[in-house]
């Protein structure tokens, strides 16, 4: 399984687990959950932040904490 750091821009997937308890509260509170459709619209250089459309608005994650949300790449969405 991928986790959210690995997707290149443009990638679409879907949330399947994320493995840090706080960050899955975090998420949790802005209406993210496992099973959630989203894609990949940026990646900063040098191991900056990673930005996904979900839900009907970006979102910004840190790399460190995008390894610790599990993905399953959708294919042809």
């Amino acid at each position: 399984m991928q986790n959210l750091a690995e997707l290149s821009i443009g990638s679409k997937g879907e949330m399947v687990q994320i493995y840090d308890n706080s960050l899955e509260q975090k998420l949790l509170e802005m209406g993210c959950t496992p099973g959630e459709q989203f894609e990949v619209v940026r990646k900063a250089p040098f191991g900056g932040p990673i930005a996904i459309l979900i839900s009907s608005y970006i979102l910004s994650i840190r790399k460190e904490d995008a390894r610790s949300i599990a993905v399953k790449l959708l294919v042809n969405e």
